[in-house]
């Protein structure tokens, strides 16, 4: 089902990388190519996020109104979100559509195991076919991330403290990109608060586990988002203020 979507990624990878010569630039690239042609979901997702956060006070007064009548509830909500022309669901589909693109990019830069052998993902085994300086400098990013297709475990069995610093940095960055796109949303709860902080900390061993291309893919990603939802609340938060 991912092959498809690993093709094209690799494919557009490999342009990346003919004209930059590294394949971290070459992901950051491949990154910002993706959050442009999700930006249209991305409005859609921050504004009905935006919404939903901004109607909760009317909610929690219904679900007091209503806390004995769950049918009742759930009448009155669906008729509130009608009537204010919000979607409860609509934040989830630019997430949903990352989803297949996170794990097929997974793959291209990863490895995995098939009947206890070891398969290449298809950068490992376009990399494998490279002479050997090559192949060194194909795996680089810049100087900071000797191999982008070893995971920071890895790193850490073979170098030790000072090899995985700059895989730990960034898998820190990895959970953090959970945690603070949730303290940015207007009325953020305390409950929200702790789910996002136990999201972020299961991500630690995520990331720890994952080929470094990838948690570079997700951070560039995150840091993407986090710009685009600051400027978009921004702008609904103007806009709410004039009218």
């Amino acid at each position: 089902m991912l092959e498809p979507i690993e093709s094209f990624l690799f494919a557009v990878l490999s342009f990346f990388y003919t004209y930059v010569r590294d394949y971290g630039i070459a992901i950051v690239l491949l990154t910002i190519a993706i959050r442009v042609v999700l930006l249209p979901l991305t409005i859609k997702q921050t504004k009905s996020t935006y919404e939903l956060q901004r109607i909760q006070p009317k909610i929690k007064e219904l679900q007091a109104k209503y806390k004995n009548n769950k049918e009742k509830l759930q009448e009155e909500t669906l008729k509130f979100y009608q009537e204010n022309k919000v979607n409860p669901l609509g934040g989830c589909l630019p997430l949903l559509l990352q989803m297949p693109i996170f794990f097929a990019l997974f793959r291209v830069l990863g490895s995995s195991t098939k009947d206890k052998e070891f398969v290449p993902g298809l950068l490992l085994a376009h990399i494998a076919s490279l002479p050997a300086a090559e192949e060194i400098a194909a795996k680089r990013f810049w100087i900071i991330l000797p191999d982008l297709t070893s995971t920071p475990q890895k790193m850490f069995e073979s170098g030790g403290i000072m090899g995985v610093l700059p895989y730990a940095l960034l898998v820190i960055m990895f959970a953090l990109s959970i945690y603070i796109p949730q303290l940015m949303q207007p009325g953020t709860d305390k409950t929200q608060r702790n789910i996002a902080l136990y999201m972020s900390v299961m991500m630690l061993w995520f990331g720890w586990v994952s080929p470094a291309g990838v948690l570079l893919y997700w951070v560039t990603s995150s840091i993407l988002q986090i710009g685009q939802q600051w400027i978009l609340q921004k702008s609904y938060a103007r806009k709410e203020g004039a009218e």
